[in-house]
């Protein structure tokens, strides 16, 4: 597997590296706080993260994560892509929605004290850090910036998955699609896009239609200069129109 580093960052944290400490110790200390949910954690809670985390490495379409598997920590994407998936009954696997470095998964099995309620997919070659279950919930507990950033996340994620429940209620395929793509746009220097587009077959998988429909809808995007198809990203070209198409 390629050598990957986590979250390069651009100046070292305040954490002082102990004169013996090993090259790869001081790298990881000084990139912790680069995971946001770390970021503002004192420099003692920043120590006892540092000597519990642990850095695993996972090929493409390895699996990270197994639904039924045991929520024994909190894991962080340092590095690459993941995509957490579920599986239905007849055996086909269901992309529920993808990971960019800095986020953080497996705490809904973490704080319910349950087992992992779906997989995550390595699309990538990937750098992942995983934190003990004890340590992620004093975390938890014990540090305002953690709990105040988990109550976020949790409450984006249930209005997400509401809205992606009301995105598969669509009929109109083509429109699904059209509201896939205003879910997913963010707003950057370079205008409106999506960032780390998935494949049209993971796209597909997410929304309940086949690959080839969603290639026709995202080509009438691009012939009517509505998006912009750039290397893992899309540029969003007109904003309004597309979310015409969204209103029918």
């Amino acid at each position: 597997m390629k050598s990957s580093s986590p979250l390069p960052s651009d100046k070292p944290d305040t954490v002082p590296d102990g004169p013996a400490a090993a090259p790869e110790e001081r790298s990881l200390q000084i990139h912790l706080r680069k995971i946001p949910l770390l970021a503002e954690l004192s420099d003692e809670e920043i120590i006892r993260v540092k000597a519990d985390i642990r850095i695993r490495q996972y090929a493409k379409r390895e699996v990270v994560l197994h639904k039924g598997g045991s929520g024994d920590g909190l894991l962080f994407l340092l590095a690459g892509q993941l995509q957490v998936i579920d599986v239905t009954e007849d055996g086909r696997a269901i992309g529920l929605r993808m990971l960019a470095p800095g986020d953080f998964f497996g705490e809904i099995a973490l704080i319910n004290n349950t087992t992992r309620s779906a997989s995550v997919v390595a699309l990538t070659d990937v750098l992942v850090a995983f934190l003990p279950a004890p340590t992620a919930m004093h975390l938890f507990s014990h540090c305002p910036s953690v709990a105040r950033q988990m109550l976020q996340h949790l409450a984006q994620k249930i209005q997400r998955d509401s809205e992606f429940r009301a995105l598969l209620s669509i009929n109109n395929t083509a429109k699904r699609i059209y509201t896939y793509l205003v879910l997913m746009q963010k707003k950057n220097p370079d205008g409106t896009v999506v960032e780390n587009l998935p494949t049209h077959q993971d796209i597909a998988n997410m929304i309940n239609t086949s690959r080839e429909t969603v290639t026709r809808a995202l080509l009438t995007l691009v012939q009517q200069g509505i998006v912009q198809k750039e290397p893992h990203r899309l540029l969003i070209k007109n904003p309004e129109a597309l979310q015409k198409l969204v209103q029918g």
